[in-house]
């Protein structure tokens, strides 16, 4: 599978086109809409989300709920269009208008694209730079990501996401008993924490942040149960799943750090204190009674749980902004502020989710075949007993 997303943060719609999916598939907009909501929740969120009710239209490649195998298009309307049309608008500006309109960015925020951007692509204008590079882009990644869980969910594969630390504060009681209690406790946080007193902490840091014009980051973990043996590759670098992993997380907007399984811990353990012992027995076929790779060896799957974290830094954009320099001036000033959030840790475990799921699916569909949802089931099962009596 692949998928391009194309839109901009005050353009009139997100898009993305989706190839790959197989026929047959279940799939509404229901499916959808659920991460969407899921994605403009969270303690900390700005008044951006407020204005954006985000819902997917589907354009094409699904007919009468299901997919057909044709290229899949999901829309996502920006509700804010509306007040930029001018600004934002494909038509040239007269020079008068341009002078009215008053809202060329020439100060860049420390930490975002903006200032980088431009000088790559010669704008001196640096709206044409934070209008794509805004995270408003992972509404239709989360979209593309809520089709691949569809997928997933369709083969018995459940994805579940939750907050680890937010602003130094770190959840102790991370425990589950299953990937289900795992989405049921952390839908039902503010801030998708499974430890409730580590959950009211966070909250009251995001508060504090926000009343400081300031803003704090922290760690999201997602896990991926029942995903079989052998999907990705140890072949060649391109091919090892744990690397599409770790690229997909940190292609998110501000993350800057991943792990997987106990991730950089190893670094401080001894060698039988890290790899997982191997077990097997008739019923189950080959399991291990730790999991502390994140069910991730050689660049393929293991049979045990997928465990990924990232650490997403603060959000650039401060109400009280540091220091910059205006690009027409080249004087000194405090960095333009764009409406933003204190802390977007809880809506980022949710994008987190979504390229974990679409890594998956696309290693599962690589392994198992894209063109029909019975085949691949079928091929599935077949893998699995070879595997268990292997």
């Amino acid at each position: 599978m692949r998928y391009l997303t194309a839109g901009e943060s005050h353009g009139p719609q997100l898009t993305t086109i989706i190839e790959g999916v197989p026929a047959h598939l279940d799939l509404l907009p229901e499916d959808i809409n659920v991460d969407l909501a899921r994605r403009q929740g969270g303690h900390g969120r700005g008044r951006r989300m407020q204005i954006e009710k985000d819902v997917v239209e589907i354009l094409s490649g699904v007919r009468h709920g299901k997919t057909t195998g044709a290229p899949i298009t999901l829309v996502v309307e920006n509700n804010d269009w509306k007040n930029w049309t001018k600004i934002m608008g494909a038509e040239p500006l007269s020079e008068e208008e341009e002078k009215e309109m008053k809202r060329k960015v020439t100060r860049p925020r420390p930490g975002h694209a903006d200032l980088n951007g431009a000088i790559k692509y010669g704008h001196r204008d640096m709206r044409n730079i934070l209008e794509r590079s805004s995270a408003r882009e992972t509404t239709v990644r989360v979209a593309a990501g809520a089709v691949a869980k569809k997928i997933l969910k369709t083969f018995g594969i459940e994805v579940g996401g939750h907050v680890l630390e937010i602003g130094g504060v770190k959840a102790e009681q991370t425990s589950y008993t299953s990937i289900n209690d795992l989405q049921d406790r952390s839908e039902a946080s503010p801030v998708r924490c499974l430890d409730e007193d580590a959950g009211q902490k966070m909250m009251n840091a995001i508060d504090q942040a926000k009343k400081d014009g300031d803003s704090i980051g922290g760690v999201v973990e997602v896990v991926v149960e029942g995903v079989p043996i052998g999907l990705g590759s140890h072949v060649h670098y391109d091919r090892k799943l744990d690397g599409k992993l770790a690229a997909a997380i940190m292609s998110i907007n501000a993350f800057k750090g991943v792990e997987i399984g106990v991730g950089f811990e190893a670094a401080r353990k001894p060698g039988s204190q890290v790899h997982d012992e191997i077990l097997w027995d008739e019923e189950n076929g080959y399991t291990r009674n730790t999991n502390n790779l994140g069910g991730l060896e050689g660049g393929m799957t293991n049979g045990m749980p997928i465990v990924v974290r990232g650490v997403m830094k603060p959000i650039p954009t401060l109400y009280k902004p540091l220091q910059s320099v205006d690009i027409d001036t080249k004087e000194p000033f405090a960095a333009s502020i764009e409406r933003s959030d204190s802390c977007a840790v809880p809506a980022a475990s949710v994008v987190a989710e979504a390229v974990v799921a679409w890594e998956i699916a696309n290693a599962l569909l690589e392994k198992f075949g894209s063109d029909r949802v019975d085949e691949i089931k079928e091929n599935i099962e077949r893998h699995e007993e070879r595997a268990r009596l292997f």
